[in-house]
């Protein structure tokens, strides 16, 4: 069985950072941990320096395991699950720039 990781870096809207921590903690992280093969997830905030003037965007990176015989395979059917309005989606997300995901596996 393969691992790896999807790796989604994201940033709530202004002013809506704290609805946006509760719906991923709430809502997404458990939509996501449903789909058969993801198993976990870790979430990070990006740390501002003190010579940054703003914190540029993404400001979150989340890091979920996943293990599966395809590692596409769990990544295919969240996005299906979405289509079919199977997750909920927050509009507290930023859609510009939109969300990056990518997709490493685990090198041995």
């Amino acid at each position: 069985m393969a691992k790896g990781v999807m790796v989604v870096e994201s940033r709530p809207d202004p002013g809506r950072e704290e609805e946006f921590n509760r719906w991923y903690r709430e809502v997404h992280v458990h939509d996501v941990l449903d789909v058969p093969g993801f198993v976990s997830v870790q979430r990070f905030k990006l740390c501002r320096r003190d010579d940054e003037a703003e914190v540029p965007p993404p400001t979150y990176l989340a890091v979920y395991d996943i293990e599966a015989d395809d590692l596409g395979a769990p990544l295919a059917e969240l996005a299906a699950r979405s289509a079919a309005g199977r997750t909920q989606k927050s509009d507290a997300m930023s859609s510009d720039p939109p969300p990056v995901v990518r997709l490493f596996e685990l090198v041995e």
